[in-house]
């Protein structure tokens, strides 16, 4: 059941309330779907291969981003200080015309591999074998093939893809899942599309990733389900130096933009899963003005930053990879920072270091 068209979350998402209650008989049909689809896969009917290598997936229950990415990419340049090898595998959200995986570089077609794929190409300098495909087990494939030096495989998303096979840490093997949480929580709790969730917020996990800060529970009597005995690690994020979209070189500091331009002369936007953390971010670095939140992935023309009025517009980095074409010396892209703690480092790397639990399974 895909429920793709929500690219902007419904604001009756964050507060049960009649239009949510109305559609919650679709919820408990989405959930016994997916209890049917656990019990089969629980069952074990279909055999399937298991990957080579440990997968650590990246994921959310919520629908829409919470900041996997710069996630992925932070546990692939900290894997790769501490000796190993990483891959990185994703669905390519937002790709066209795909019939095959295909591997991602920093000059990629957004459109063709999607944003998020070209976006970490981009900032790791190509430093990782990327490949994105609906079936993650023939991007692993195509991956290991290409790249067999590689020895774990990052997702991109991936929780609820039944095919990607794996043996969870929690389990005693060595692939790792991760549950990301930012700022937002789980809104009504209820499953879509009644509310946000693509899974129950009881979902088992090896950790959760709570990025920025957490929202009180906002259903009453309900207990916050991340926090009853789960492994959970803090993340925090900071906004780097901004550069001009048409030429990197050109950077300044966000004091610098917020001395130089009034607030009527400044436009942020934003087409992220949480574009009002972008905003918030930015309001918090003292740039205050206008914001555009825009739906995830959203597609850019030079006609729509034509008809900003504003002397800055400030854009995200997953934006400025679909923005490569416009040539408009006002856009100025704000990338984002975020660092791998060492507790989360040294946890990630003790499961990864375990032996292959498959080898014994023969």
């Amino acid at each position: 059941m895909s429920f793709s068209f929500f690219r902007k979350a419904p604001r009756f998402w964050e507060r049960r309330g009649p239009t949510s209650l109305l559609l919650w008989p679709l919820s408990w049909i989405y959930g016994f779907i997916l209890r049917a689809r656990k019990l089969i896969a629980d069952l074990g009917l279909f055999q399937q291969e298991a990957c080579p290598v440990p997968i650590i997936i990246v994921g959310n229950i919520r629908v829409g981003g919470t900041g996997k990415t710069p996630i992925v990419i932070a546990i692939a340049e900290r894997l790769s200080q501490l000796g190993w090898k990483p891959g990185i595998i994703s669905r390519g959200y937002g790709s066209t015309s795909q019939t095959a995986p295909l591997q991602v570089h920093s000059d990629s077609d957004p459109l063709l591999v999607g944003d998020e794929p070209v976006l970490i190409a981009t900032r790791t300098q190509n430093q990782f074998p990327i490949w994105v495909f609906p079936k993650r087990k023939l991007s692993i494939r195509a991956l290991l093939k290409h790249s067999p030096e590689v020895n774990v495989i990052i997702s991109d998303d991936g929780l609820q893809h039944q095919g990607l096979v794996r043996w969870p840490a929690r389990e005693g093997g060595r692939d790792i899942e991760l549950v990301v949480r930012d700022a937002r929580g789980e809104g009504n709790r209820f499953l879509l599309p009644a509310g946000p969730l693509r899974e129950p917020a009881t979902r088992e996990r090896d950790a959760t990733l709570l990025m920025g800060k957490q929202s009180s529970t906002p259903v009453a009597g309900i207990a916050d389900e991340y926090f009853l005995g789960r492994r959970a690690f803090t993340l925090s994020s900071t906004l780097g130096l901004p550069y001009q979209l048409i030429n990197h070189g050109n950077t300044q500091s966000l004091e610098a933009i917020a001395n130089e331009y009034l607030p009527n002369k400044i436009t942020a936007v934003a087409a992220i899963g949480n574009p009002q953390g972008f905003f918030d971010d930015l309001l918090k670095n003292g740039i205050a003005g206008k914001c555009i939140p825009l739906p995830d992935h959203e597609k850019f023309t030079a006609e729509f930053f034509e008809s900003l009025n504003a002397a800055c517009i400030l854009i995200t980095e997953k934006d400025a990879v679909k923005c490569a074409h416009i040539q408009d010396e006002r856009i100025w892209v704000v990338p984002m920072n975020l660092q791998i703690s060492d507790d989360l480092a040294d946890w990630l790397q003790s499961i990864l270091q375990r032996p292959d639990p498959n080898r014994y399974t023969l």
